[in-house]
């Protein structure tokens, strides 16, 4: 499974991933995650995503960026605000899984 996170910089997204990496990995799921910034999603998305997670703190551009995911057709989502933490690796992953799975 291949993620791509996209926050302000690319950087803030780092809990919430290490949270995702963790529950795969206690799952036995192999997953790949990349955070970008937004200025990095529009090129980013086109390298093969199975799907594309918004952060919070940038819900304001998420219609920009599910734009760009679309023409990949790689399925975009927000992340829940509940699952951008380091506890929220069960419901990030469920939220992950939930979005293929119906794509």
């Amino acid at each position: 499974m291949k993620v791509l996170f996209v926050c302000s910089q690319g950087m803030s997204s780092a809990i919430a991933v290490n949270a995702l990496k963790k529950e795969a990995e206690k799952k036995g799921i192999s997953i790949e995650v990349k955070a970008v910034s937004t200025q990095e999603f529009e090129e980013e998305v086109k390298k093969g995503y199975d799907v594309a997670m918004v952060a919070p703190q940038v819900r304001h551009r998420f219609d920009y960026l599910k734009e760009y995911a679309d023409t990949e057709n790689v399925p975009c989502a927000l992340i829940q605000p509940q699952s951008y933490s380091p506890l929220g690796g069960a419901k990030l992953l469920k939220q992950v899984t939930d979005l293929i799975n119906k794509s």
